[in-house]
């Protein structure tokens, strides 16, 4: 199928992919006057007296704010507000088919970081929740980190925390195949940008300890000069703790996992062997895997994952955001924090039963309907328990 000539097909005869559908209906003068003037005074009134009273009587609980400013959008990069668009529409689409949650895409005129936050907090009242979507590194991270701070309402960089949350409930399982341990295993991530260092986070919070990044001038570490500054500065303080020096080659001597999010076909399947037995590898560059499948299991890989739904074990955001932000909005959470993001992760893993699991179907398929109840439960779960509910 020629998915470009189909989408372009789509999106023209529908003029877009999302609409506003109105809950309830105004045929009658009984029904205009409930809806909207004299009686919507009344709601208006209990809100201005308790404004927690928007939760009950507005849509705001259930709505996401999709904000992007266009500048790393899919593999096109900084393509603009407008380009933007399509990709801001399908992510609303897919909070409301997998997790019921009515999204709406917000596309920024800037890149200016200051500009960005205070655009996001001016709009916060009308949602309760925001989902920042492709905004370049490094200032996700710092624009992501504000709006934590400075708003009530949960903030979630699904480009970083998405893709370390099904990176690890993917390894969870992996790990049950070759009968290894968390706290054992060695780690090598290739790509240390913003959903790297996510991973990277998440993974010491799962209990690994033993982690190297490699970016395109080979292994981080501490005095070395080319590149290391931002969130790189933060990753060579907990990384790379035998001080290994050179490139990718030499990182992955010894190592359990190779975690890739980076460019394509730069794993060599000769390289394979340097790691430990049984490796396991998830390579998600798109379109292009670091290691195609085959060359992969060939190589001697395990495990293998790649971001492609034409391959076993897609690793995909899907899997996560529905559930995660359906969980927070249910609990009324304040924030997004570690305990519900490992929720989420144990619950995605949770769905492949020791029956189901073997080296093809670790991870669930995005289509499983069984994934985002299960997810949405045990983040509302580790809300309350963490205290980051609002009541």
């Amino acid at each position: 199928m020629d998915y470009s000539k189909a989408a372009l097909e789509l999106h023209a005869k529908n003029h877009g992919k999302i609409s506003v559908v109105s809950k309830v209906e105004v045929k009658t003068r009984d029904q205009l006057s409930t809806a909207y003037t004299p009686g919507v005074a009344a709601p208006c009134v209990e809100i201005h007296k308790d404004p927690s009273q928007v939760y009950t009587y507005t849509a705001k609980g259930n709505l996401v704010a999709v904000v992007s400013d266009g500048t790393a959008v899919l593999g096109l990069g900084n393509i603009g507000p407008e380009a933007a668009m399509p990709v801001m529409e399908g992510k609303a689409i897919l909070f409301k088919e997998f997790g019921n949650v009515d999204a709406f895409p917000i596309c920024l005129d800037t890149t200016d970081t200051e500009e960005i936050i205070k655009t996001v907090k001016y709009l916060a009242p009308t949602f309760g929740a925001v989902n920042l979507e492709d905004i370049s590194s490094p200032r996700c991270f710092e624009i992501e980190q504000r709006l934590e701070k400075e708003l009530d309402i949960p903030v979630f960089h699904d480009d970083q925390h998405g893709t370390a949350i099904v990176v690890s409930a993917a390894l969870i399982n992996a790990l049950k195949i070759v009968h290894k341990k968390m706290e054992d295993i060695h780690v090598v991530l290739n790509g240390p940008g913003a959903a790297g260092y996510a991973i990277i986070q998440m993974l010491r919070h799962l209990g690994v300890k033993h982690i190297i990044a490699c970016d395109e001038f080979g292994i981080l570490y501490k005095t070395r000069e080319k590149g290391i500054k931002d969130h790189k500065a933060d990753l060579v303080k907990y990384t790379n703790e035998e001080d290994r020096r050179g490139g990718l080659k030499e990182a992955l001597e010894g190592a359990d996992v190779f975690v890739g999010v980076s460019v394509g076909n730069c794993l060599k399947p000769e390289w394979i062997p340097l790691m430990n037995e049984n490796p396991i590898v998830f390579a998600m560059a798109n379109p292009t895997p670091e290691i195609m499948y085959d060359d992969a299991i060939k190589a001697g890989v395990a495990v293998m994952g790649t971001g492609r739904s034409d391959m076993p074990n897609q690793i995909n955001n899907v899997l996560a955001f529905p559930g995660i932000f359906r969980g927070a909005l249910d609990a009324h959470a304040r924030d997004i924090n570690y305990d519900m993001k490992m929720a989420a992760a144990y619950a995605i893993a949770g769905v492949i039963s020791d029956e189901e699991l073997n080296k093809e179907n670790i991870i669930p398929s995005l289509f499983d309907e069984r994934v985002c109840p299960a997810v949405a439960k045990a983040v509302a779960d580790a809300a309350v328990k963490s205290g980051a509910v609002r009541k």
